[in-house]
C-alpha cells in the first residue's frame, strides 16, 4: 500500500503563503489525491482534490481562489499551495490517496492517508 509524508507545514502569519507537498512511497498516485484539514474539535473537512490522470481539480469553498492543488508525476508529489493564509486555515492538513469511490471530497472515498502537518496562522 501506497504511504503518504506531508511536508512543508509551519507557522505564519496571516495574509502569508505556505505550500505543502504530499510525497508517495510504495507505490504511484492514481485516480484522486486529496487534502484534507482538521482543527482542534472540529471534523475533517475537505480542502481541494485533483485527477491523477486528468489533473482535474476540485476545492471546497473556503479555499476558492486562496489555495490551488497541483501534481508531479516524475516526483510522484501532490503539492497545496496556500496564499492568503487566514486564522480559519489553522488545523492539521493532511493529504489521501488509495481512491475506491464515491466524492472526491469525501474522506471515506480514500484508502490511504499521511500523518499530517501542522499548519498555524496568527492573526
Amino acid at each position: 500500500q501506497v504511504q503518504l509524508v506531508e511536508s512543508g507545514g509551519g507557522l505564519v502569519q496571516a495574509g502569508g503563503s505556505l505550500r505543502l507537498s504530499c510525497a508517495a512511497s510504495g507505490g504511484t498516485f492514481s485516480s484522486y489525491v486529496g487534502w484534507f484539514r482538521q482543527a482542534p474539535g472540529k471534523e475533517r473537512d475537505f480542502v481541494a482534490a485533483i485527477g491523477w490522470i486528468g489533473g482535474i481539480t476540485y476545492y471546497a469553498d473556503s479555499v476558492k481562489g486562496r489555495f490551488s492543488i497541483s501534481r508531479s508525476s516524475a516526483k510522484n508529489t501532490v503539492y497545496l499551495q496556500m496564499n492568503s493564509l487566514k486564522a480559519e486555515d489553522t488545523a492539521v492538513y493532511s493529504c489521501a490517496a488509495g481512491f475506491r469511490s464515491g466524492p472526491a471530497s469525501s474522506p471515506a472515498s480514500y484508502g490511504a492517508w499521511g500523518q499530517g502537518t501542522q499548519v498555524t496562522v496568527s492573526s
